[in-house]
């Protein structure tokens, strides 16, 4: 097992990691929108943290030897499942061979954020 951290993502916020990898396959913790760069939330509604979200992800499994296009499986966390479709429409732009999901409403997220995703792929 090996653990994977890039500075290319937000750091864990509490007591993980954000990955490990076991074989070939990389498994992350959930990601919220944190943009590494400031260490803020990205301005903007469930559209523009999704896309951060994905983004974070994608530095993540870079560091890992892997990529989008190797998901296997997400879970995708929403504060409201009425931001289903615009979450929907920034997801289908990057996870374009439709790994299996999850998809969920939560009560809350870490920092009151409106999205977080994690995943599983291969490497």
């Amino acid at each position: 097992m090996k653990t994977i951290n890039t500075e290319k993502a937000p750091a864990a916020i509490g007591p993980y990691t954000q990955a490990k990898t076991v074989g070939n396959l990389v498994f992350t913790s959930g990601q919220i929108p944190i943009d590494p760069a400031t260490g803020e939330f990205v301005e903007g509604g469930v559209e523009a943290q999704a896309t951060q979200c994905i983004k974070n992800l994608s530095a993540v499994l870079e560091a890992a030897g892997s990529d989008l296009t190797k998901v296997i499986k997400t879970t995708c966390f929403l504060k409201n499942m009425s931001d289903f479709a615009a979450f929907n429409a920034v997801y289908a732009q990057y996870f374009t061979e439709k790994p299996a999901r999850s998809c969920v409403e939560v009560s809350a997220l870490p920092k009151g954020a409106l999205v977080e995703i994690e995943l599983i792929a291969e490497i």
